[in-house]
């Protein structure tokens, strides 16, 4: 027979391993929307990955991950889904609070976004500030919706409100079928100057950060020196934006189909999970990924 753990470690003790009785001392200060600014302000990039669950999430957090979205994304990697739009806000609640448990079992410096899955904001502002207050209310620090124009109103609502809200344009997936399929947007001259005017807008509205998916580099470059007060994470966008994205799942090489283009694995030499983590964070870091050569247009 197996003795139980003695003093302390007996309260801590599971079928999975032993708690430690406490979180460490974090390594570094929260991550808050000022620090975020600094960054963008001085130059020095801005580290994004998704993270679904509590473990993954803790392991970003402490390999240096400034900020953990967590996206509808999960439709596809987690549940099998075909695109982002069969994802519900229920879901998007349930995967909130696990990764914000698990950041809060570890340091809890990362800041945490949320998205609004199709649906949950398009109907009236009314519905995306209760939207919205799911997920804060799940723990997320930020959401993020999608598209230009019309969403305008609704960042200004919310954030006249006290929610952060990060924008995000170019291919928007929860419109994909709208868009023709998984396309660079803003590559014709009309393109460009509607990307533009939308992301000018969105500043003016409050948007705090702008999510630039499958842009040409050279727009998005422009976009960032733009934009003061609103920090770009380019995805497919070049290395001109004020910081990067992945889908964990695709930096990590185990896409369920075929790898995007603007994607590196960066699991193949690193031989762990935080090892890849901090070699993301790293390259991002030093400007060497993404390569405008490779990985984007």
């Amino acid at each position: 027979m197996t003795e139980a753990p003695a003093g302390n470690a007996a309260l801590h003790a599971t079928p999975y391993g032993t708690f430690a009785p406490a979180s460490p001392m974090p390594s570094r200060r929260p991550m808050s929307l000022p620090r975020l600014q600094e960054m963008r302000t001085r130059g020095e990039k801005i580290c994004m990955l998704t993270a679904y669950d509590a473990t993954f999430a803790a392991v970003a957090d402490a390999a240096g991950v400034e900020t953990i979205l967590i996206g509808d994304s999960l439709g596809m990697v987690c549940q099998g889904l075909a695109s982002t739009v069969g994802v519900s806000l229920e879901t998007m609640r349930y995967h909130t609070e696990s990764v914000t448990r698990g950041l809060y079992r570890a340091q809890a410096t990362a800041w945490v976004i949320a998205d609004l899955p199709y649906g949950s904001y398009h109907e009236s502002r009314e519905q995306a500030i209760r939207s919205a207050s799911v997920l804060m209310q799940a723990g997320a620090h930020m959401v993020k919706l999608e598209g230009g124009g019309w969403t305008t109103d609704t960042v200004h609502f919310l954030v006249e409100r006290g929610i952060p809200v990060c924008a995000h344009l170019g291919l928007t997936p929860q419109t994909v079928h709208a868009l023709g399929g998984y396309r660079v947007q803003g590559k014709t001259e009309a393109g460009a100057v509607q990307l533009k005017k939308h992301a000018h807008e969105l500043q003016d509205a409050g948007a705090a950060m702008l999510v630039l998916e499958m842009v040409p580099h050279q727009i998005a470059t422009e976009l960032t020196q733009e934009l003061l007060h609103c920090a770009t994470i380019g995805i497919g966008a070049g290395n001109g934006t004020a910081g990067q994205v992945l889908v964990l799942h695709d930096m990590l090489g185990m896409n369920l189909g075929k790898m995007p283009k603007f994607v590196r694995n960066f699991m193949q030499d690193a031989g762990s999970v935080r090892g890849a983590m901090e070699a993301y964070v790293a390259a991002v870091k030093n400007g060497s990924f993404p390569d405008n050569a490779v990985h984007a247009w």
